[in-house]
């Protein structure tokens, strides 16, 4: 089958119609043309189409009458009218009707060409948008995420449920516990999941950004507002927001945003005119928030706005019985994206992941396999793919190497001290591996760039055995 589109011509003038098929041809497109829209519609129903050019005046079935079957059939089929009437009101109504555009007779071949590839370029991303929302729908479906734990069981019956609600959800857990998973499953498996899930990272922003990110802004609200701009709260409309790190917040906007979930409206700053909106709020944190609302840090009739149902996801140490299906989970994502054919991995490798203690959740264990995956050399993943720290049983920031200081160190001051202790890290791991720096990177879980850079900056030298040539 041809990669070139593929544009239907309904004409019954039949030099018209041939001028039409050979100007699309030049330009590289497929082109079926008929005189009758009866047999247009035959062929459109058995063919692969992606753009229809249909004269109005058609003997038997109309143009317009043309046009209503094929739009039964694909909604999202695009349609450009060509006609000799040059009736405004007409025009105006199959634009209304959904036709892509009106051209009238005698026909412009630059201004047809011009729309044509607008019309395809429009319908290609409307396209790869809902390909995108199904692909997303099928990736956060419930059918997918089976857990061993039965934390997880509970959470994911309990998340069923919450779905098909509208009522606010506040997720809590720790950083990596997979929050934003939880939000993308709720917001596709609810009635929403044919408009946006917008998603804000409230701790990325800069305090004086907030509320504009927000709300929106009208034009000369604030230096730079050059133009109206509509805040995440109208771009969620219909959707879902998710609204990450809601413990961020300062108390000021608190109270606006209190006042937009008690309203369902939203005020753009700089203006008075409020906006509805009709959205589905879930938030997330890592904070102990109840903490905050006792230290004053956080409004209390905020928190049980926003606590409607509160979803408390348990860390990966807690549930490690789910480990191997996640690394499963995790290798058939990296798999694919990177080309390769992991299978699975070793026993003593797994066993090394189901002792460690994962302080940074599921998003730790997907970074570990990540690398693990990308660095394997044969079809399974074993011990020698995993970080140092992982096998010492120990979170990246407390692997013990048995350094040995010169007491003398003990008087100086902590940033001395810690660079001896990596230097002498780094002379270890060095002459544990041969001085091969790729495997010696591996193991500490930094780049060959940054371990060349330590051996120069730390001045860390091959130490020469005896007989060796200096």
């Amino acid at each position: 089958m041809s990669d070139k589109f593929n544009i239907l011509v309904v004409e019954d003038d039949v030099a018209t119609g041939k001028v039409i098929s050979f100007e699309l041809k030049a330009k590289g497109y497929n082109s079926r043309c008929f005189e009758n829209a009866e047999e247009a519609l035959v062929f459109f129903r058995k063919n692969s189409v992606d753009l229809i050019l249909v004269d109005y005046t058609l003997p038997g079935m109309n143009g317009e009458e043309f046009f209503l079957k094929v739009k039964e059939l694909n909604p999202l089929m695009p349609v450009i009218f060509i006609t000799a009437l040059q009736s405004v009101d007409k025009a105006v109504q199959l634009l209304k009707m959904g036709a892509y555009t009106y051209l009238t007779k005698p026909l412009k071949m630059e201004e047809l060409h011009h729309n044509i590839k607008n019309a395809l370029e429009k319908v290609t991303l409307v396209k790869e948008n809902l390909h995108l929302q199904e692909k997303l729908k099928e990736t956060f479906s419930f059918k997918n995420y089976v857990f061993n734990s039965e934390g997880m069981q509970k959470i994911l019956h309990m998340v069923m449920r919450v779905a098909t609600s509208n009522s606010n959800v506040l997720i809590t857990g720790e950083s990596g516990t997979g929050k934003d998973v939880i939000a993308h499953i709720i917001h596709y498996c609810s009635g929403r999941k044919d408009h946006q899930l917008v998603k804000v990272n409230l701790a990325s922003l800069p305090a004086t950004l907030i509320e504009a990110e927000l709300f929106g802004a009208v034009k000369g609200a604030y230096t730079g507002a050059v133009a109206n701009r509509p805040g995440k709260f109208e771009e969620a409309d219909k959707g879902t927001l998710f609204l990450d790190e809601i413990g961020e917040l300062s108390l000021d906007i608190q109270v606006k945003l209190l006042r937009v979930i008690q309203d369902r409206e939203v005020t753009r700053l700089g203006s008075n005119k409020p906006i509805k909106v009709d959205i589905r709020l879930i938030t997330a944190t890592n904070r102990n928030i109840q903490e905050s609302v006792k230290e004053k840090k956080f409004r209390e009739d905020l928190f049980y706005r926003l606590n409607v149902i509160n979803i408390d996801l348990p860390p990966l140490r807690e549930r490690k019985e789910d480990i191997p299906l996640l690394i499963d989970l995790f290798i058939k994502k990296f798999n694919q994206r990177e080309g390769k054919q992991i299978k699975t991995l070793s026993k003593d490798a797994l066993n090394a992941l189901m002792k460690y203690p994962f302080p940074g959740n599921i998003r730790e264990l997907e970074n570990i396999i990540e690398r693990a995956l990308v660095l394997a050399r044969g079809e399974m993943l074993g011990t020698d793919d995993l970080p140092v720290f992982v096998l010492s049983r120990e979170s990246p920031g407390s692997v013990s190497f048995n350094v040995n200081i010169d007491s003398s160190l003990a008087i100086r001051s902590l940033p001395n001290r810690l660079t001896a202790i990596e230097k002498d890290i780094l002379e270890k791991t060095l002459k544990r591996h041969n001085y091969h720096q790729t495997n010696a990177a591996r193991e500490l879980g930094i780049s060959e760039a940054r371990l060349r850079y330590k051996v120069r900056t730390l001045g860390v030298h091959r130490t020469k055995k005896n007989g060796e040539n200096r």
